[in-house]
Order: C-alpha cells, then structure tokens, then sequence
C-alpha cells in the first residue's frame, strides 16, 4: 500500500528535537538580557579608571555568540533528534516489517521484541498474540473446510453411485433405492444444518435475553428420551435454577448436543445419563455425565474437534450424528462467554462440564 509523500516521523521528531532545543536556548537568551544586560547603564560610564563596557559593548559582545549558540543548538538537535528518534523508531520499524508479512499471509513470523517493557514492548507482544490467534483460527478453519468438504462430499458420492446402479439396473427394486437416497440425503441435510448452527455460533449472530439454564436442560432431556429408551439409557435431571444470558435456541442446541452425545456413546444397555445445574458463584455450571467405555485422555481432548466420534461402533448408526456435536456445543458455549470441560470417568464414560456466566435473576 503506497504512503502519501510527505515528512517522516522520523524528520519531524528530529524537528522537533531542534525546534525545542532552540526556543529553549531562546528562552535562556531572553532571561540574561531580562535579569542581566538591562541593568547595565546604556550610556559612557568610562572614566579615569580601567575601561568599563556599557550596555551596547556587551550587546555588541554578546550577540555574535548568541547567534553561534544558536547553530549550534539547532545542528546539534537535527543531528542529536535524528540519531534518537531512529533509535526510538527502530521496534516501530519491526512491528512495521511483521504486519507487512502478515498481510502477506505468513501468520508463522513473531516479533518477539526485547528490551523494556514500554508501550512498544506491549504493542509487539499484543500483535504476537493477535498473530498466534490468527494462525490457530485459520488452521482450524481449513482443517474444518477439509472435513466438511470430505463428509459433504461423501453422501453425494452414495448418491450417484445408486443413482448410476439404478440406471444400469432398470428393474432394481424402486422403493429400495428411494429409501436409501432419502437416508442419504437426510444425512447430507443433517450435517448441512450443523454447519450453518456452528457458523451462526463463532459468527456471535444471535439475540441474547434471560434463560433458566435448568428448564433448558429438562426440555433438551425430555425431547432426547424417545431415542434414550430405545437404546436402553435412562436420563435423569436435577439441579436448581439457574439464570444466564444467551440465545434460548443456541442453548437448547447445547444441551440437546451434549446429552444426545451422553446417549449414542453409552453402554449397549442399562446405561444412565445425568443432567445436573448448579451455581458457583458468578457462574452457572451444567454437568452431563454418562456411563460407557474407558476413554483415554487422548481421545477425550479431540471429541470437541470437529467430525471427531467417540468410537466406531456409532458410525453405522443411525442416531450417531455427523461428528459436529461437541464442536457445536465449545462454540455455542465461547460465544456465551463460557467454557466447556471433557473428563472421562475412572469407571467408564464421560463427564462434561459447561460454565456460562450468571444472568440477573
């Protein structure tokens, strides 16, 4: 990007230097000849004794001196600002170079600039941590676009594959072929939907009003209890009330993802799910916990990524979702100002725990 032709910071705070270098030489000059040189009489006061210099021989003296002083004073603050402001400039000149590779799109570089801690000091160690933020938001980003483009990609693939076995196959049974096409595309429909709730959630592109986080989690458990009795989980709820601030649907979507996730990931049969609200403090915690497989803290610090699944046997299944699940409910959360925390329990299962920030009751 050109800059517009005109003085360097540089020249002007060497101008600078040397402009209040001369007003203060100035100033100095105006104060002798104020509280000095008026007092000396302007008339002959020589006499019969040594010479005595009246006030003109000392302005005469004086005033070629002054003048000298002065250029002096100016080239040695042209000089002397010119020598300091580029040293004063120089982590400006750094910081310059990184937003310019930045804006390039090398996001890897650092500053990493030492020295004192000042104001430049602070700027660079702030433009490191928007840089390393930036690195991670976009390698998540096209790690993301990899993922998504290879589930999307997947059930139009099983599309046109029977699509094409039906043309080659004229008599294939139709109502087959049509009951799999719809399986197909309610999948494809199904991830579509998540992408566009996780897009709406790191975008922050909702209403926020008061929620009781308790009601949420008993309508999110009662809506689920259908597909939690038909794979043998039973679903309690308890707590007390809780109020936050946030979108009522971005937070059903929470709840409604964790505790669908405690369901699909339990035992075969007998398996239990818990959805408990508490408050700490200034903070309002929902724990979902659920009974399962040993996992292994590996495994558990890669569920809120996104198309990550807890275990193979849930792929084939119909409940299991697309994989977005966890990653929805870490961004519903963050865009609540929350947090959300995944712990596998010492007899099998997993237990997480959202933190969101209280709202007035």
């Amino acid at each position: 990007m050109t800059r517009r032709r005109g003085l360097s910071v540089r020249l002007k705070l060497a101008l600078s230097y040397a402009g209040f270098l001369m007003i203060a030489g100035a100033l100095l000059l105006a104060v002798v000849w104020v509280w000095l040189l008026r007092y000396v009489p302007d008339g002959n006061i020589s006499g019969p004794g040594p010479f005595i210099p009246n006030r003109g021989d000392l302005v005469r003296a004086f005033a070629p001196a002054a003048a000298w002083a002065l250029a002096f004073l100016l080239v040695f603050g042209l000089v002397g600002g010119w020598i300091l402001a580029g040293r004063m400039l120089a982590p400006l000149r750094r910081i310059t170079d990184a937003t310019r590779r930045a804006a390039a799109g090398s996001l890897s570089h650092r500053i990493e600039l030492d020295g004192p801690d000042d104001e430049f000091h602070e700027l660079a160690d702030s433009f490191d941590a928007m840089l390393a933020r930036l690195e991670a938001h976009v390698d998540e980003q096209r790690r993301f676009a990899a993922n998504a483009s290879h589930e999307l990609r997947t059930p139009l693939a099983i599309t046109q594959t029977l699509l094409d076995v039906a043309r080659s196959d004229p008599d294939r049974d139709a109502d087959e072929l049509i009951e799999r096409l719809r399986a197909v595309n309610t999948r494809a429909i199904d991830l579509t939907e998540a992408l566009l709730v996780l897009s709406r959630a790191e975008q922050r592109a909702f209403a926020r009003e008061s929620v009781d986080l308790s009601l949420v989690a008993e309508d999110a458990s009662e809506t689920l209890l259908p597909v939690a009795e038909a794979r043998g989980v039973s679903i309690s709820t308890s707590g007390e009330v809780v109020p936050v601030v946030g979108s009522p649907t971005l937070l059903r979507q929470l709840v409604a993802n964790l505790v669908h996730n405690a369901i699909v990931h339990n035992l075969p049969e007998g398996g239990t799910v818990e959805v408990t609200t508490a408050r700490d403090d200034d903070r309002a915690q929902l724990t979902v916990e659920n009974t399962g497989a040993l996992l292994s803290p590996m495994l558990v610090g890669t569920l809120t990524e996104p198309f990550q699944r807890g275990s193979e046997r849930t792929r084939g299944d119909q409940h299991a979702g697309v994989g977005l699940g966890l990653a929805i409910a870490k961004s519903i959360a963050e865009a609540h100002d929350g947090t959300i925390v995944l712990a596998g329990r010492p007899d099998g299962g997993l237990r997480v725990t959202v933190s969101l920030p209280v709202g007035p009751a």
